[in-house]
C-alpha cells in the first residue's frame, strides 16, 4: 500500500535509491538542498515537480530562495515516510540531474 508507514528497515534500504537525501533524526521525513545556476532553472525545477507532485497526489513542503530550493518529504496523514516519499524524492533527483 502507498500511503502506509514504511518500516525503519525499509526506510533505511529505499534510502539507497535516493542522491544525496538525508534522513531526519527521528525517521520520519527525508530532505535535500537543490543548487542550480540561478532563479529561473529553480524555478522551472519547482514548475516541473509540482506536476510530477500533483500525479503523485503527494505534495512537498519546500522553500525557495534565489537559485537554491530545499526540500522536506513526509507523509503526514500516515505519520512518517511511506513509498510515495521515496516516487517523489527519485522523480526530483532525475529532475534536477536534466537541468544541471
Amino acid at each position: 500500500m502507498r500511503d502506509q508507514k514504511l518500516a525503519a528497515e525499509n526506510v533505511r534500504e529505499r534510502m539507497g535509491t535516493l542522491t544525496e537525501w538525508e534522513l531526519s533524526d527521528d525517521g520520519l521525513s527525508i530532505r535535500r538542498d537543490f543548487a542550480f545556476r540561478d532563479f529561473a532553472e529553480a524555478f522551472g525545477f519547482m514548475a516541473e515537480c509540482a506536476v510530477v507532485a500533483e500525479k503523485l497526489n503527494h505534495h512537498p513542503e519546500w522553500f525557495n530562495v534565489y537559485r537554491r530550493v530545499e526540500v522536506c518529504l513526509t507523509t503526514h496523514d500516515s505519520g512518517g515516510l511511506t513509498a510515495r516519499d521515496f516516487d517523489l524524492g527519485l522523480a526530483m533527483d532525475r529532475i534536477a540531474a536534466r537541468r544541471v
